[in-house]
C-alpha cells in the first residue's frame, strides 16, 4: 500500500500476475502458452489420467434419430432432401463412434491399475466428438474434451466429464495434449481439422519424433478411400510404400476394437503412461 503525498488516500497496487491487461497483452503471450501446458498438466495429475484413446472426426455428423427427423422435415418441405439423406447415411459413423467408445471404456475400466488408463479423449465438440464422449459417459467412464476457441456458433457437448473440460486458445497446445497422452487414435470421417490432425500424427510417427507404438485407425474405409489417395504419393516417390502401413482402415466396430485393444495390450499396457 502507498499513501499519496500526505493526502491520506491509499493506492492499492496490482501484482503483475493479477493484471488482466498485462496478461492479455502481446508481451505476456509466453505466460498464456505456459498456462495452457501447466493447468491441464495439474488437472491430469490430480485425476490420475496417464494416457488416452483419442477420437477425431467431423463436428457436423448427427446422431441417427436427429438425422431421421431432419430427413422427414426435408421431405415434408420439399427442399434439402439430398443433403438430409447424406446426413442420415453419415449418422452411421456417429453411432459407430458411440459404440466403440462405450466398449473401449468398459474394457479400460476392467484393467487392474490404480490409475486411470486409456481414457477416451476428444475435441469436446459436437458430431463424432460428442458421440465418443457420449459412449464413454454411457459406460460410466471418465472422458476428456479439449475444446478450442473459434469464432463459430456456441455448442454444447454435455457428455464430457465435468472435471475434464478444457478450453484452449492455441491450437498447437491443444494438439500437444492430444498427442502427448495418446496411446491409440481413431479417426472417423472429417474435414480440414481431422485431416490436419491425422497428417500431423503421421508425420510424427514417420519421422520417429514420436517413438511410442500406437494403433492409428481410419474408420470408414469408403470415405477415406475416396478422400485420401496416398497411393499417388508412393507412385511419385514422396513417401515410402511402408508409410501407408502406419495406419489401418476399417468399417467394423469389432475390428477397430480388436486392433486398438490388441495394440494397447502389446505396446502400452505395461507402460506407466506419459511422464506427467
Amino acid at each position: 500500500m502507498d499513501k499519496s503525498h500526505g493526502t491520506g488516500q491509499i493506492h492499492r497496487q496490482t501484482k503483475a500476475y493479477q493484471d488482466t491487461r498485462f496478461l492479455e497483452s502481446r508481451e505476456a503471450r509466453a505466460l498464456r502458452i505456459l498456462a495452457e501446458y501447466l493447468e491441464p498438466l495439474s488437472r491430469f495429475k490430480r485425476h490420475g489420467v496417464r494416457d488416452t484413446i483419442v477420437f477425431m472426426g467431423s463436428a457436423r455428423l448427427l446422431p441417427r434419430d436427429k438425422a431421421e427427423r431432419a430427413l422427414e422435415q426435408a421431405k415434408a418441405a420439399g427442399i434439402g432432401v439430398e443433403s438430409a439423406a447424406t446426413a442420415l447415411e453419415l449418422s452411421a459413423y456417429y453411432e459407430a463412434a458411440r459404440e466403440l467408445s462405450y466398449r473401449l471404456t468398459l474394457w479400460s475400466k476392467k484393467l487392474d491399475h490404480g490409475e486411470r488408463r486409456f481414457v477416451v479423449c476428444t475435441g469436446g465438440g459436437p458430431g463424432i466428438m460428442e458421440a465418443a464422449n457420449r459412449g464413454a459417459s454411457e459406460a460410466k467412464g471418465l472422458n476428456i474434451g479439449l475444446t478450442i476457441s473459434i469464432p463459430n456458433n456456441e455448442f454444447d457437448n454435455p457428455y464430457v466429464s465435468h472435471e475434464m473440460r478444457f478450453h484452449f486458445h492455441y491450437f498447437f497446445m491443444r494438439k500437444f495434449w492430444f498427442v502427448y497422452l495418446a496411446k491409440a487414435v481413431v479417426l472417423f470421417p472429417g474435414g480440414f481439422g481431422t485431416l490436419d490432425e491425422f497428417f500431423e500424427i503421421l508425420t510424427l510417427v514417420q519421422t520417429r519424433k514420436m517413438k511410442k507404438r500406437m494403433p492409428i485407425v481410419l474408420f470408414g474405409a469408403k470415405y477415406w478411400n475416396e478422400v485420401l489417395n496416398l497411393g499417388a504419393l508412393v507412385k511419385y516417390g514422396t513417401i515410402s510404400s511402408g508409410d501407408v502401413e502406419l495406419f489401418h482402415r476399417t468399417d467394423s466396430v469389432d475390428e477397430a476394437y480388436d486392433l486398438i485393444t490388441r495394440g494397447l495390450i502389446e505396446n502400452a499396457l505395461g507402460s506407466p503412461g506419459a511422464e506427467l
